[in-house]
């Protein structure tokens, strides 16, 4: 059973056809939602139809058929609601597709109905549903200028930097303000989408693109890793597995990234042979080396010498607020027992964070402890704060949920003067 009705006027349709398919859903005590394109504002018959009927009927009066859709998701959203029937032409259902894809996630189910534009005779009827040559790039467009307009919320988008990394590299670490996603725990420069949550693609993407505007790079280049918690490192070039963790490379340009919501972002830089790798290291991760994996990768596949391989670790849940249980915190306390601090405690604490520095600068590893920036280091500024104790500034798992927000850290290798030349001249 359904507990919104989208009646799509703006695509076809008339109040007589739909009439009867909206009283029944009032009937179930289902919320009502009108649908008016442009050339249909104004109407006001449908909603004086329904008004004795319910309160529970809302306008969407829309200048864009994006701009409606958004304000539909937004109700929803506020009513928790997401199971939705929609009364639409065969054509309308076409373009609803499309921006369902857009606009919404699986977590949204939809259930479409053309039967009753598909009998219409009237003038109101499929006739006035638009046409479009091409209606998946148009819809696209749409979306992406409607949110391109859209506030940012929780202040200005602010990005992190270490000052370990040297300026022939860009990097940064993200915080959660000044993105467009409103949701509480997802507010508000959520960076990746998922088909559990309720952000959806075309608004990630808005706010990746503002991320990239802020930080200098082109958001096209941003490339994110097929996380599994795990310790795989992909050299960019090869095949591409089909998950990893952790992206290293040596190609100008590209914009290697690591998600973060209390796992730990970690970004490695060698300036002498110009390589970087992008690491999400998770506490799994931690203890099946992924930091060291990439390090290793670095070595092995671009000559990089370990001794000038820096690593900048960024927001991440820290030992205050990290807790696992007993008979799962002995991988760490082998790694060092500083890892855990309260081993007989019934929930020990754990510093993923330590464990992630150990590993590199470890007898096998061989990264320098002072080329690493955490939270150990005192005379930098910080870059590792903890996500779990900073809600205004960090999305945080740990203190939010399943429906947490992400993060990122991200690197790339600025080009040369000679490379700036060389690819203007095949532009």
């Amino acid at each position: 059973m359904h507990d919104a009705l989208l009646i799509d006027f703006a695509n076809g349709g008339c109040h007589s056809c739909f009439g009867a398919s909206a009283l029944d859903s009032l009937s179930l005590n289902c919320h009502v939602f009108l649908l008016y394109g442009t050339h249909n504002q104004g109407n006001n018959h449908a909603l004086e139809k329904f008004r004795d009927a319910s309160e529970k009927v809302q306008v969407l009066d829309a200048v864009t058929l994006a701009s409606g859709l958004y304000r539909f998701k937004q109700i929803l959203d506020e009513l928790d609601l997401s199971v939705i029937k929609v009364l639409t032409s065969a054509k309308g259902k076409e373009l609803m597709l499309l921006y369902r894809e857009q606009l919404f996630t699986a977590v949204y189910r939809f259930e479409f109905d053309v039967s009753a534009v598909e009998k219409c005779t009237c003038l109101e009827g499929p006739g006035h549903a638009p046409s479009w040559d091409s209606p998946g790039e148009k819809v696209r467009g749409e979306v992406a200028e409607f949110l391109r307009h859209l506030p940012g919320l929780k202040g200005e988008i602010s990005v992190n930097r270490s000052t370990l990394i040297p300026d022939c590299f860009g990097h940064g670490f993200s915080s959660r303000t000044g993105g467009v996603s409103y949701l509480p725990s997802l507010s508000s420069l959520n960076l990746f989408c998922s088909a559990k949550r309720r952000d959806p693609r075309a608004v990630v993407e808005e706010n990746r693109r503002r991320l990239a505007l802020t930080a200098g790079f082109y958001p096209k280049t941003m490339h994110f890793p097929k996380v599994n918690h795990a310790n795989q490192v992909w050299v960019m070039g090869k095949p591409e597995p089909d998950s990893y963790d952790g992206v290293v490379t040596d190609r100008s340009g590209v914009v290697l990234a690591a998600p973060s919501a209390d796992c730990i972002p970690l970004l490695f830089a060698d300036p002498v042979k110009r390589v970087i790798g992008a690491t999400h290291a998770g506490w799994r991760g931690t203890v099946m080396g992924a930091a060291m994996a990439t390090v290793n990768s670095m070595v092995r596949e671009f000559g990089s010498d370990v001794k000038d391989i820096l690593v900048a670790v960024g927001p991440s849940v820290g030992v205050c607020c990290y807790t696992m249980n007993r008979h799962q915190v002995q991988d760490f306390t082998k790694i060092h027992p500083d890892c855990v601090p309260d081993p007989e405690s019934a929930q020990p604490h754990v510093n993923i964070r330590l464990a992630n520095r150990y590993g590199p600068e470890s007898h096998n590893g061989g990264v320098l402890p002072e080329h690493i920036h955490d939270h150990t280091v005192r005379d930098r500024p910080e870059v590792t704060p903890c996500t779990c104790c900073n809600p205004q500034k960090y999305f945080s798992h740990v203190r939010d949920g399943v429906n947490f927000g992400t993060q990122v850290g991200f690197i790339w290798i600025r080009e040369t003067q000679q490379e700036t030349v060389m690819n203007k001249g095949l532009r």
